[in-house]
């Protein structure tokens, strides 16, 4: 069933195209990813779709009836006062049914014909579950506390909110921007799982690469000449657009090779037009404008700037930090080594900011030792420290840190051609930073970091925002980068690709330096998930073997009770075994190579556990 149909979308602002030719539909059920590049008119598209801007040319149809929501980056609480107003304050039908009820309820209406029909309704469409819903939404995105104040709420807790709102609501077609933004990472796997199994058509904006490939199930790209889409996860997209792009560059450049030939035949040629095949001229511009339809791809990838980094990097010993009776920091001690590349993760509130804060000194009440080398220059990327003269151009701001840096191979780059690797063309150079898109304002406050040509990066939250293109360029120039990374995100994928290793803000001032990489930690949680469940079985198999001793049901043989006592001084080497392991697994020394291996014999060790252990239940029920 078809929700909506894009019919030729164009809008301009002045003598800027920003996109024209769009049409795309969405049928019921679908979840798209739309992906772009900054500035390209995702959020745009987004009003439109909304009837918050009017399009130049082109027309937008939905099926009649359809309930339309979009999840904004600003939130919007109207007059509500408090969760519960807010949430209550839906289009969603089973939650007007259920304000009728309560509306009659105050009322003292509970005997008449009016409230009898109402029942009839909610019962025939099990409006009485919705509640169930609501709770499940809002404990799953921590809001435990429906009576509490919305001017209380802090601006991530805003955005979690109306991301709590858009779910409840459940409009036939919602469109989200950025929905992960601001959410921890059980919240995100939450909400994959939830959209991933609900009946929503979707139309989503996210730079969360794991997001939209365990999500989407096709991909639109919108470019200013129109959109291409692809049917299939965010990988599918990937390899297609890659063999598109080569076909495109094979035929332009088999259309430049044979311009080229015709250009030479109209110059040989006598200058009036009359002598010339009219027919051949025509066709000659058609090749012209073949020929440069596709534009040489930019590349991003540069070689990484640094200054020069000595023996001592940043050395930290006990720190301790509280505020009042929480604790942040407790004893927490590590010497950093040089070219290692360190992703923080854990929960809000439980003090990632807060040690950023005093590795780089702008906190410096706390308790311990932060010792920096003399060598050490830190570039730290934060939310807080984009701000720009809106009067200044974008290659004015970035000139103002400094017009050339050294690279790390001895050559040069200057700030245009820093600017350039970050997709700001010369043209977009000479822009205005006020014209500039929010997306487009992080990448250049990005520049304006690098361009300072620190040796130790701290990024906090570096990905929000940045179109995917930008997201890969980052992470290119830090897999080059020599010096120290130190990064807090919430994206599992550049997580994945850049971190050697993790420190997990746990709370309650703990810290773990976890070996491996986000996607290997999870696996490590699950992994222990999983035998501590095993263990509390095998605790009540112990507990019932103990209490039919007791009574006096002893019905093995001797050959039983020997096969039994052989299992369970194997479990004991096993068990002792597979502590070895995970002790070495987490003392953060090992290379990839070992950690592999050793997680293969874990694996096998753990097998062995488990087999044993229901070899031992069967003769333990006999007894």
């Amino acid at each position: 069933m078809n929700y909506l149909s894009v019919s030729d979308l164009s809008k301009s602002y002045g003598e800027f195209k920003l996109f024209q030719n769009v049409s795309f539909g969405l049928n019921r059920g679908q979840k798209v990813g739309l992906v772009a590049k900054n500035g390209a008119g995702k959020s745009t598209l987004f009003n439109i779709l909304m009837e918050k801007e009017i399009q130049d040319e082109g027309i937008v149809s939905y099926r009649d009836g359809v309930r339309v929501s979009c999840l904004n980056q600003e939130p919007n609480f109207g007059e509500a006062k408090t969760i519960e107003e807010f949430i209550y304050c839906s289009e969603n039908p089973m939650i007007k049914l259920l304000n009728q009820y309560e509306a009659l309820l105050a009322d003292g209406r509970e005997e008449s014909e009016e409230f009898a029909q109402l029942i009839d309704q909610i019962d025939e469409v099990n409006a009485w579950g919705v509640d169930v819903k609501i709770n499940e939404i809002l404990t799953n995105l921590k809001f435990t506390d429906k009576a509490k104040s919305l001017s209380n709420l802090s601006g991530g807790q805003a955005r979690r909110l109306s991301l709590a709102k858009a779910l409840i609501d459940e409009p036939e077609i919602l469109y989200m921007d950025e929905p992960t933004n601001h959410l921890d990472f059980d919240m995100v796997e939450w909400l994959e799982k939830f959209i991933s199994e609900s009946k929503l058509t979707l139309l989503l904006i996210t730079h969360d690469r794991y997001f939209l490939d365990n999500v989407c199930d096709e991909i639109i790209e919108l470019t200013p000449t129109g959109v291409f889409t692809y049917k299939g996860d965010y990988e599918y997209y990937l390899n297609k657009k890659a063999e598109r792009e080569h076909n495109d560059s094979v035929v332009a450049n088999k259309a430049k090779n044979l311009f080229k030939t015709e250009l030479e035949w109209l110059r040989r040629q006598p200058k009036a037009r009359g002598t010339k095949s009219k027919s051949r001229i025509e066709a000659a511009y058609v090749l012209e404008k073949k020929s440069k339809s596709v534009k040489a791809k930019k590349e991003l990838e540069i070689s990484s700037v640094m200054t020069r980094m000595g023996r001592k990097i940043l050395e930290i010993e006990y720190l301790t930090k509280s505020f009042g009776d929480i604790k942040i920091l407790n004893d927490f001690t590590y010497f950093f080594k040089k070219g290692e590349k360190v992703g923080i993760i854990g929960k809000n509130g439980t003090g990632k900011s807060t040690f950023l804060n005093i590795i780089t000194g702008k906190d410096s009440n706390y308790q311990g030792s932060v010792s920096t080398g003399s060598t050490i220059k830190f570039g730290y990327y934060n939310q807080k420290g984009l701000k720009f003269r809106s009067d200044m151009k974008v290659i004015d701001v970035v000139k103002d840190i400094a017009e050339v840096v050294q690279t790390k191979d001895g050559s040069k780059i200057t700030a245009s051609q820093m600017l350039t690797h970050f997709q700001f063309d010369p043209k977009k150079q000479h822009t205005y930073v006020e014209l500039l898109s929010g997306g487009e304002k992080k990448r250049l406050y990005l520049v304006t970091v690098l361009m300072e040509n620190p040796n130790f990066l701290i990024l906090d939250e570096p990905t929000n925002d940045l179109d995917l293109a930008t997201l890969t360029a980052l992470e290119n120039y830090l897999l080059e980068f020599n010096g120290c990374v130190v990064i807090v995100s919430h994206d599992r994928f550049f997580l994945d690709r850049i971190c050697d290793h993790l420190f997990v803000f746990k709370g309650e001032g703990e810290v773990k330096d976890f070996p491996g990489n986000y996607t290997e930690y999870r696996e490590y949680l699950k992994l222990n998930k999983d035998e501590k469940d095993k263990v509390l079985e095998k605790k009540k198999v112990v507990e019932s073997k103990e209490q039919k001793e007791k009574s006096g049901l002893v019905k093995l043989t001797y050959k039983e009770k020997l096969e039994m006592d052989n299992l369970a001084k194997e479990l004991d080497l096993l068990e002792q075994r597979k502590g070895e392991l995970e002790e070495r697994l987490s003392t953060g020394t090992l290379n990839g190579k070992e950690i592999n291996e050793l997680s293969i014999e874990l694996g096998m060790v753990v097998e062995k556990i488990e087999e044993f252990t229901i070899s031992w239940m069967e003769l333990a029920e006999k007894e």
